[in-house]
This record gives structure tokens, C-alpha cells and sequence, in this order.
């Protein structure tokens, strides 16, 4: 088993602070293998960095709703205050001491913004790159702890919502920026589903099928409104139909939470059939038995 997401700093913690020592990711390795789990990648979010600053204007160019206008540009002056190069020196120093660990990064969707990811993220030595949708426009449809982004769940049908976020995915899919799909169906994080016969499922299974990318089976899920891990067995069932390789993760942000419910996680790829979970080294993936 792997741990292939996992975060340095809790979302709430400003970051410009030095960046943690080396034995404070030698215990997440160490609390991942008491769990089953032999291989870790650090994927710390891309705007936790100033490299990913200049990436603001873009974001909010188009917004017209000035409140999620400014909310997101004080979400970004609180949460991009470390260094990118520091960051990648710190995880690569972390394997030369021998820990079993992948340099990553989770890397979120910037509308019309993605070529200019790719020119920021080339040269480094990225193990492995996640993609996410976090956001639809400046809305964080998943900041759980901010009420002006729960309030825009009143503003569409719940349908409406999951169509956009299908849209950004695909997007974001079709950039060939990443090579994993992160929490798939993270649109549902708080527990709201579209119809059965929307067809959104199909849909989703399609989009990320198409992108040849692996699919993130996560445990994060079940630690949010949602309540169930990420893909839900809906997408998951389909996915797996299709063929789509799986890494396997945690998302945590904390010690604690290093390889979450990893045995549930086995579990559920076991009774699917699926045999082999999907690593990374240098962006090539490697389909390593179960």
C-alpha cells in the first residue's frame, strides 16, 4: 500500500515558518508503515507557495462577485508564504537520507492559467503531481469552515454545481499537467449528490478515463460531511470497469492521519478485483502488486 497525499501544515497554520526537520517526516513514514503502508509522497498544495502568486490575477481577473473576489485574495496572502525551491530541496534531502518518500505536489486548476503551471513546475524533480479542483471561478465549494463559500450552495441547483465542477475536471484533465486525479469526486464534500439520472457518474468516469491518469482512492471522505471515502462507489464501480489504475491515499495534514484507514482502503480495491496500485518515480508510473 501507499500514501500518495499528504500535507506538511494543517490549512489553518500560516506557513512562514521554517519548514519542518527531517524526523518529522521520518514519523510520518514511521506512523504509514504501523499502518501497512511502505511509501509515502509529500503532495503539499501549489498555493501554499509564493511561485504560485503570480497565478492570482488570472484567478480573479473574471469574478464578479467582488466578495469572492476578496475572499480569495486573502486566501492566498494567508496560505502562499513558503518556498518552492526550499520546499523540493526539503522532501529530495528526506530521500537521500533513505526515507521511502515522493517528491509531489497537489496542484489545483487555474482556468486558462495551465500553461503557465507547466512552465513554472518544469525542471523540477516532481516524483509525482496531483491534480485538483478545489475551486469553481474563486468559489471553494470545499472550505467547510468559511460561510461565505457555504453560502454559495443556496446560489445553483445542486445538479448545476456538479456539471461545473465535471467541466473544470475535464479541463483541467486534458491539460496533461498531472498525472493522478485527486479526490475525484471531492464536489460531494458535503454530502450533497446529484440525481442518479443525471448521468454525471458516466460522465465522470469518462472524463477521467480519457486523461489515461490514475485515480486517487482516498480516505478523506469519510472524514467530511460526505462520509464516504472519495471516488463514492458510484464512480469508483465505473472507474474500475473502465480500467482506471488507482493510487491510494490518506490527504492528512497531520501526523495522526498518515495512512488513514488504509486496511479499508485494501479492502475496498481487494473486493473490486483490482490487484495493483499505481506508483510514480520521475512522473513515469509503475503498476506494483496490491
Amino acid at each position: 500500500m501507499i500514501d500518495y497525499h499528504l500535507h506538511l501544515w494543517p490549512h489553518n497554520k500560516m506557513v512562514d515558518s521554517p519548514l519542518p526537520t527531517i524526523d518529522h517526516l521520518a514519523a510520518y513514514c514511521s506512523k504509514a508503515q504501523e499502518r501497512g503502508v511502505a511509501e509515502i509522497a509529500i503532495t503539499e498544495h501549489f498555493f501554499r507557495f509564493k511561485q504560485a502568486m503570480q497565478l492570482l490575477p488570472g484567478l480573479v481577473a473574471s469574478e464578479k462577485d467582488d466578495a469572492l473576489a476578496s475572499s480569495m485574495v486573502a486566501y492566498f496572502e494567508f496560505h502562499a508564504r513558503s518556498d518552492l525551491d526550499a520546499y523540493v530541496e526539503y522532501v529530495l534531502a528526506a530521500k537521500h537520507a533513505g526515507l521511502p518518500v515522493r517528491l509531489g505536489l497537489e496542484v489545483d486548476y487555474y482556468a486558462g492559467s495551465m500553461d503557465r503551471v507547466s512552465y513554472l513546475l518544469s525542471g523540477y524533480p516532481f516524483d509525482v503531481l496531483l491534480g485538483s479542483v478545489h475551486w469553481l471561478g474563486t468559489w471553494r465549494f470545499d472550505d467547510l469552515d468559511d460561510p461565505l463559500s457555504m453560502q454559495q450552495w443556496n446560489a445553483a441547483p445542486v445538479e448545476t454545481i456538479w456539471r461545473q465542477y465535471a467541466n473544470a475536471l475535464s479541463e483541467l484533465l486534458d491539460t496533461g499537467t498531472c498525472d493522478v486525479v485527486a479526490h475525484p469526486d471531492v464536489i460531494k464534500v458535503t454530502g450533497q449528490k446529484p440525481p442518479q439520472n443525471s448521468g454525471l457518474w458516466d460522465q465522470l468516469a469518462e472524463i477521467i478515463s480519457r486523461s489515461g491518469m490514475a485515480a486517487e482512492l482516498s480516505s478523506a471522505g469519510w472524514r467530511k460531511p460526505a462520509a464516504e471515502p472519495y471516488p463514492s462507489p458510484e464512480l469508483f464501480s465505473r472507474l474500475v470497469k473502465l480500467g482506471v489504475s488507482f493510487t491510494t491515499a490518506s490527504d492528512s495534514h497531520s501526523l495522526g492521519l498518515v495512512a488513514d484507514q488504509s486496511d479499508r482502503l485494501r479492502s475496498i480495491l481487494t473486493v473490486a478485483g483490482v490487484n495493483t496500485i499505481r506508483t510514480f518515480s520521475s512522473r513515469s508510473p509503475l503498476d506494483v502488486p496490491l
